[in-house]
């Protein structure tokens, strides 16, 4: 996990964000939980299990509007559909690594070059920076180690491991993938937004 230096400024709180924001916030976070709620249990016609259902998902969306954490990268809908199209690139990107470290670790000679990148992250929200980083770990061979402001530093278990990385292309991605809603949740174009200090990817 890469843990994250967020800028020492508070973030805003969900009632300081204004109702329609932390509205769509719950209301998408609902939808996504009762979804989530209904695939993994599988029960649609026990209407008891379903009140349960319901009964928990309220509790939740409670809870997290009592802790004022009902906004946009609790439920980040400012994604839209752009991750539909970031996924297959992941994918790729997972599959390839996977290969190279496979060939690398059933060398003969295993020509290991472990080292430590700092590598640019222009992502202009906490979120987009936490997804950024959690794509590098994702790709066998590097790992996240910790993200300080507009910087990820990682290991990599080669130099050539860690090429798609320093290339830039998975943080143009992951960059676009933000949209320019970014900027409605307080993003800035220097990739450091306000937000809650000690956090995890």
């Amino acid at each position: 996990m890469a843990s994250i230096d967020s800028d020492p400024r508070e973030r805003p709180s969900a009632s300081a964000m204004g109702p329609p924001r932390t509205g769509r916030a719950l209301i998408s976070l609902g939808v996504v939980l009762a979804a989530v709620w209904l695939v993994w249990s599988g029960h649609f016609d026990n209407p008891f299990l379903l009140l349960l259902g319901g009964l928990s998902v309220l509790f939740t969306l409670a809870t997290v509007r009592r802790m004022n954490i009902a906004d946009e990268e609790t439920a980040p809908t400012f994604f839209g559909l752009r991750p539909l199209f970031y996924l297959p690139y992941l994918i790729k990107e997972i599959a390839q690594s996977n290969w190279a470290v496979s060939r690398t670790v059933l060398s003969s000679r295993m020509k290991l070059r472990r080292n430590l990148l700092t590598v640019p992250s222009h992502q202009r929200t906490e979120v987009g920076r936490v997804v950024y980083a959690n794509s590098i770990t994702l790709t066998p061979g590097t790992v996240s180690i910790r993200v300080d402001g507009d910087r990820v530093l990682v290991h990599a278990l080669s130099f050539e491991g860690a090429e798609e990385d320093l290339s830039g292309e998975m943080d143009r991605r992951v960059s676009e993938m933000e949209g320019s809603a970014a900027e409605a949740i307080g993003g800035r174009p220097d990739g450091k937004t306000p937000g809650r200090t000690g956090g995890t990817a």
